[in-house]
């Protein structure tokens, strides 16, 4: 597994339905057109201030999931999303590669801390955010997600 500093080119052949590089895509989809769609607005708006601002999660060269920065950066946190595709969960590679971005925001004085959230129910989400040091520090409710878990990890 790896993963791989997404270009709005990535973004362009995702929404055009198209693997972006030299890689192929999953059987099921890694997200509807229109997430797609707000993920290459965010990451254009995050990008502005802080770059990576989203990832390709790869696994034996075929696109299995994206990973993106959520909102700026702020005080040096960051904060993550990240899916997989349907076919390919349940096989580690979400833990991988959120510990690939731990590893590379550890390396980066930018980055003081990592933020992420995952509803209550996705025991899934947690796990892999509890295997990669991130520690719940709180919950919020918000009006389309529902009930959260709020985690941090710091880099240092």
């Amino acid at each position: 597994m790896m993963i791989l500093e997404m270009t709005g080119e990535d973004f362009t052949s995702l929404l055009l339905g198209r693997a972006p590089r030299e890689l192929t895509l999953t059987a099921t989809t890694i997200a509807p057109p229109e997430v797609l769609a707000m993920l290459a607005d965010l990451a254009a708006r995050v990008s502005e201030q802080f770059s990576p601002a989203a990832w390709l999660i790869v696994e034996d060269h075929m696109l299995v999931g994206l990973c993106s920065v959520t909102r700026p950066p702020q005080d040096g946190v960051i904060d993550i999303g990240y899916g997989i595709a349907p076919s390919h969960r349940g096989r580690g590679i979400a833990s991988r590669a959120v510990g690939a971005i731990a590893a590379w925001a550890t390396d980066d004085r930018r980055v003081a801390a990592i933020t992420a959230e995952t509803s209550t129910a996705n025991f899934a989400s947690q796990a892999v955010l509890t295997r990669n040091g991130f520690v719940a520090v709180g919950n919020r409710l918000d009006e389309e997600d529902g009930p959260l878990i709020c985690w941090r990890r710091p880099t240092g």
